[in-house]
């Protein structure tokens, strides 16, 4: 897919994003670790009203080096794809997926502290793939691809699997993915249709070589004349009637 000045600009600049963010979960991670401080306790806690905070700070929250590591990936890919083709929708999305995937581990998710930014990937995820089907059109297609291609997998991860793994995280970020695709499918406008040199010539190609374009400009058929008269037209071209 070709992009424009225009269009790198604005992938520049969502990739740009997507390294900050990502840059700030590694420098919270680096903070904690270097002061031996545990913000385990800011995570998700169901049910309890002392968990609520997490809803807002447990997507900043890591386990481990190797838990952050295994996030940042697919946050820079899908946080970049999801900024870069949806600017109208992006904010929205972004917030009903953060805190619809933290409200409903509070309501429905086992008894422990649930943190880490694993249930924003997979709503990032799952937005891109449904809005893709949604929409249809060539852009939201391919990035839809390109993200199932790459994190096709994180479907397995809404069913629970080792202990450790909040699954309910998975299972509320990819609800609130979908549900975002749904609402605001519709929101960002579709792409501008293209023509490239190649489709220019094979319109140029299809064309009559005798009369062209002329048929763009040929003049309406005269309208019959009344009955019982007549008329002719003479070898000058010129339009008469006999009344005789």
């Amino acid at each position: 897919m070709q992009l424009s000045g225009h269009e790198r600009g604005a992938l520049r600049r969502a990739m740009l994003l997507t390294l900050l963010f990502t840059g700030l979960l590694w420098w919270i991670k680096v903070v904690e670790a270097l002061f031996g401080w545990d913000f385990v306790g800011l995570g998700v806690y169901p049910r309890d009203w002392r968990g609520l905070p997490g809803i807002l700070f447990a997507p900043l929250i890591h386990g481990s080096f190797e838990h952050l590591f295994a996030n940042t990936l697919p946050l820079l890919v899908l946080g970049t794809l999801l900024l870069y083709g949806y600017p109208r929708s992006r904010w929205r999305v972004l917030l009903l997926i953060w805190l619809g995937s933290g409200l409903g581990v509070w309501l429905t998710a086992r008894e422990a502290y649930h943190f880490g930014a694993s249930g924003l990937a997979h709503g990032l995820m799952f937005f891109l793939f449904v809005v893709g089907i949604l929409r249809r059109d060539r852009r939201a297609i391919v990035l839809s691809m390109v993200a199932f291609f790459l994190y096709g997998s994180m479907v397995w991860g809404i069913f629970p699997q080792e202990p450790g793994i909040s699954y309910e995280s998975h299972f509320w970020g990819a609800v609130a993915g979908v549900l975002g695709a749904i609402l605001w499918r519709k929101r960002d406008p579709q792409p501008a249709a293209r023509r490239y040199a190649w489709e220019m010539q094979e319109a140029e190609d299809s064309e009559d070589p005798l009369i062209g374009d002329l048929w763009k400009h040929a003049r309406a058929p005269e309208q019959p004349l009344p009955r019982g008269t007549e008329s002719a037209v003479p070898e000058n071209g010129d339009t008469y009637r006999n009344d005789a």
